[in-house]
């Protein structure tokens, strides 16, 4: 039955009594029924303005109203993030720089001790290139034997030039003993302990070595001195001397055994009116890095100062 019909059995009856409520209900009766016939109707244009507005947002053809309309948003948004980043920052920046303190602490730390590493493992390469050169020295003078040392004191005195080993009278080290380095000659064993002993620079004032210059084969006397300099005296002033020849010694006196390297001569000094030119020396070695030595200990000093004959004396 349709909304028609049932107004229709809503109608008065013949005996003229008019039915209010049931056209009251055949109204709303009617007015759902219209309501759920336009539903479908509904959803389908609905459904095609929703396909639309899709189809238009894909093209592109919305965005710069999304722009425009999310501007405001994104502002807004922006803001209370910076705000809030602002805030958690100032809160947790004490906690943060204690322990970006910390770290730095471990890192300064860290960076010290590789830095003694470093240092260590540089003094080590050195030494081990000393030790080196100590060999080969040795093993070009095969005639010799050698006893190494350290050196673990220098002089103090102005006056005088020496240096302490860490070797003494229980290795076999006797005074008078010389002492050389890879480069050369630095000085004889002046006096010894059980465990150490002195060694007398061959720059030190009260030091004197026999020595010979090459290529003139001259003999001479090398004087230390209370400057450290080292100078050959009582050349004849005949003699070809010029700087850059060699002084080695020669080997006379009985103090030195011959032929080790001292240095070059760096100046002569020569006048017609004296007896005897004289001449400065550049030493090989290094006496302000002096760390290792060799000992030559088969050689005996021979002291000849009493066989040496004096004014008056037969």
């Amino acid at each position: 039955m349709n909304a028609a019909a049932l107004c229709a059995a809503a109608e008065p009856r013949h005996d003229g009594i008019t039915r209010l409520p049931a056209q009251k209900n055949c109204s709303i009766l009617y007015s759902e029924m219209n309501s759920t016939s336009s539903r479908p109707l509904q959803t389908i244009v609905l459904t095609i303005i929703i396909i639309g507005i899709l189809a238009i947002a894909l093209s592109g053809y919305l965005t710069p109203l999304t722009r425009f309309i999310l501007r405001p948003f994104v502002g807004i948004q922006t803001f209370v993030s910076s705000r809030y980043q602002a805030l958690q920052d100032f809160i947790t920046s004490p906690r943060d720089m204690a322990t970006l303190r910390e770290k730095n602490l471990q890192y300064e730390a860290e960076i010290a001790r590789l830095q003694s590493q470093i240092i260590e493992l540089q003094e080590q390469i050195a030494d081990t290139k000393v030790l080196s050169a100590l060999l080969d020295f040795a093993q070009a003078n095969p005639e010799h034997e050698y006893t190494a040392g350290t050196v673990i004191a220098y002089d103090t005195s102005p006056f005088l030039r020496y240096v302490i080993i860490n070797r003494g009278s229980d290795n076999g080290l006797r005074r008078g003993m010389p002492v050389v380095t890879h480069q050369g000659l630095i000085g004889r064993i002046a006096a010894v302990s059980p465990s150490a002993a002195r060694v007398q620079l061959i720059t030190d004032p009260g030091s004197k070595v026999n020595v010979r210059l090459q290529p003139s084969q001259v003999e001479a006397m090398l004087n230390g001195s209370v400057t450290g300099d080292i100078n050959i005296d009582q050349i004849p002033q005949d003699a070809a001397v010029n700087p850059g020849d060699l002084v080695l010694t020669s080997g006379l006196g009985g103090n030195f055994p011959g032929n080790i390297l001292i240095g070059q001569v760096s100046g002569v000094r020569r006048r017609d009116y004296d007896l005897f030119q004289s001449a400065s020396v550049q030493p090989v070695a290094d006496f302000s890095k002096l760390k290792i030595v060799l000992v030559i200990t088969n050689f005996n000093p021979v002291d000849v100062t009493p066989l040496i004959p004096t004014p008056g004396t037969p």
